[in-house]
């Protein structure tokens, strides 16, 4: 029976490409502490130092500590002179690349249905954001904490494993205190996603807009051990969900 869901934020409960995000996001913060760090040099040390958290695979410290291990003293700065210089930003300049982000028709109604099903809820993002960065971009999906009590926000804070580990999912599963099998993960990215999920024993729900698309070169469907319980676009799930599955047992749209 299902007792928890796990929603990835990023393209599947808000419209919102890395590949354009990141690098938008890395030179604002770069602008913004130009005044004491040559931009080319901070976005560097970004990349460089989100390399190391997103190796992070579980058996270390959270992703914020290792972030924090590489970042500063490759800028040559104390976390103490930079910190409140970053909290700035968060507060004035992150806001702004919301223009960025797409609202994503019937993410609000899962969301509100998952907790009206009684449901553990958690954002299941890839935890490489400060838990400022990810509540921001919650607001801009319509789903925000101050409307929403999540049993978890994955952030670089409170997270010791990045996607596509599968200790992410089991760290994720302890939290909850869930088994695999009491939960479902929803999510768009078939490597981070789904194939690390279905690894520990989650089923999944692919966020595919192409229900016929196949799975990414070099992967199997199979390789998910008949744990990817559907796909099709959010709205796809919204029918589905409606139609009663949690008690039916029914899928949606099959793999």
């Amino acid at each position: 029976m299902l007792k928890a869901i796990l929603f990835d934020l990023d393209d599947t409960l808000l419209g919102n490409s890395m590949d354009s995000f990141i690098p938008a996001y890395f030179q604002a913060l770069a602008q913004h502490m130009s005044h004491l760090i040559q931009p080319d040099r901070l976005i560097a040390a970004l990349m460089r130092s989100t390399a190391v958290a997103m190796a992070n695979d579980g058996t270390g410290p959270t992703n914020e500590q290792a972030f924090a291990a590489a970042f500063y003293p490759e800028l040559g700065h104390e976390p103490d002179e930079l910190i409140p210089h970053f909290e700035r930003f968060y507060a004035q300049e992150f806001p702004k690349l919301r223009s960025l982000t797409c609202r994503i028709p019937n993410s609000r109604s899962l969301v509100e249905w998952a907790f009206e099903q009684g449901l553990q809820v958690a954002i299941a993002t890839n935890p490489l954001f400060p838990r400022v960065a990810v509540e921001e971009r919650l607001g801009w999906a319509g789903v925000p904490l101050t409307e929403f009590n999540y049993a978890l926000v994955t952030t670089y804070e409170n997270m010791h494993a990045t996607k596509p580990h599968p200790s992410y999912y089991r760290e994720i599963l302890a939290v909850l205190g869930r088994e695999p099998a009491e939960s479902l993960m929803v999510g768009d990215n078939w490597e981070h996603d789904i194939l690390p999920a279905t690894s520990v024993g989650i089923p999944c729900y692919w966020i595919s807009a192409v229900v016929d698309r196949p799975a990414p070169s070099g992967s199997v469907q199979g390789d998910t051990s008949g744990l990817l319980v559907g796909r099709g676009s959010m709205a796809d799930l919204w029918a589905w969900a409606k139609a009663g599955w949690v008690s039916s047992g029914d899928s949606g749209q099959t793999a």
